[in-house]
């Protein structure tokens, strides 16, 4: 039996929250059709795969009659490189061409496995600075958490992380623009459109003016901008971007979202468990596009079904037919 045909918009399950769910009798992996079904019990009509399932998963999911798979999050399947590292781990900016090869190549695999399933987008993480978090950002956070928001020194590390941005990105933004660009060429042969996430940490790229820069080149059906509500937001508390430019003013780019909710700088919760922004999302959310809920592991069923409901209320999903 195949799924009905998806609704539009269509709202999906990210695979995100299948992790440790689903593993029985001792088996290290979860059991995706199982996570298939359930995602239809609790009433989504489709799927997102992302980057952490691993290739019998993946395999499982293109196969299932369960929902449908509306998305995969590049770099999909994860798998262990030479290096020992994890190929979500690979850097589409790296100075290192080895690394940003393999990144790219990996992102042309997910490219193949949406085309086989007929997922129309397929979502890129594009990389960053090399290293880790600014360490104007750690700390930034480090404060939040402590009730601390405003004041000359939290300005002067505000200042700081745009500083040290600006000047690295001279370096690695064109070569997350060469990525983009070897990405795009492989996808658009293959009928899947690229969405590029705006980020969780100021290192990465792209920023709404980057962004709007990245995909000037592409028309809509090669690349978009696939926006993130949590990230938004984090970055917003932060000081360090506003939450509501990405909308504002890429809204006629955008192609997708993952809509999940924040609480203080933790994301990834189930809608209605957080204060994001809705009314703003709900007003400018292109109507068509998928909503994806990038829900975590240790949020229960009950809260995953529940925030159908919240999101039809808030006019993020139309009513209820």
């Amino acid at each position: 039996m195949n799924p009905p045909p998806l609704p539009t918009p269509v709202h999906a399950l990210s695979t995100m929250w299948s992790q440790g769910r689903f593993r029985g009798d001792g088996k290290q992996a979860d059991d995706m059709l199982a996570f298939a079904e359930t995602a239809a019990r609790l009433g989504f009509p489709a799927i997102e795969i992302n980057y952490v399932i691993p290739p019998e998963g993946v395999e499982a999911l293109l196969s299932n009659d369960h929902v449908g798979i509306v998305s995969l999050h590049s770099p999909t399947p994860r798998i262990r490189m030479d290096d020992g590292k994890s190929s979500d781990a690979l850097n589409l900016a790296s100075t290192d061409e080895e690394e940003r090869g393999l990144a790219v190549e990996r992102a042309r695999v997910t490219v193949d496995h949406a085309s086989r399933c007929g997922a129309r987008y397929m979502i890129v993480h594009l990389g960053g600075i090399d290293g880790a978090m600014f360490d104007e950002e750690r700390e930034l956070r480090k404060r939040y958490d402590a009730g601390e928001r405003d004041g000359a020194e939290i300005d002067l590390l505000r200042r700081g992380a745009v500083e040290r941005r600006g000047e690295a990105a001279k370096t690695h933004l064109p070569l997350a623009k060469r990525s983009l660009a070897e990405i795009a060429e492989y996808a658009v042969t293959r009928n899947v459109a690229v969405g590029l996430e705006n980020r969780y940490h100021y290192h990465e790229f792209p920023g709404p003016g980057e962004m709007r820069e990245l995909l000037e080149e592409y028309p809509p059906e090669v690349a978009g901008f696939w926006l993130d509500v949590g990230h938004a937001e984090v970055l917003d508390r932060l000081g360090l971007e506003l939450h509501d430019r990405w909308l504002n003013e890429l809204g006629d780019r955008c192609v997708g979202a993952h809509v999940h909710d924040v609480e203080g700088l933790a994301d990834h919760r189930a809608p209605s468990h957080g204060t994001a922004d809705w009314p703003h999302y709900a007003q400018k959310l292109p109507p068509a596009v998928p909503r994806v809920f990038e829900i975590n592991q240790k949020v229960d069923e009950q809260q995953v079904a529940a925030a159908i409901p919240f999101l039809r209320e808030r006019g993020i999903l139309p009513p209820a037919s």
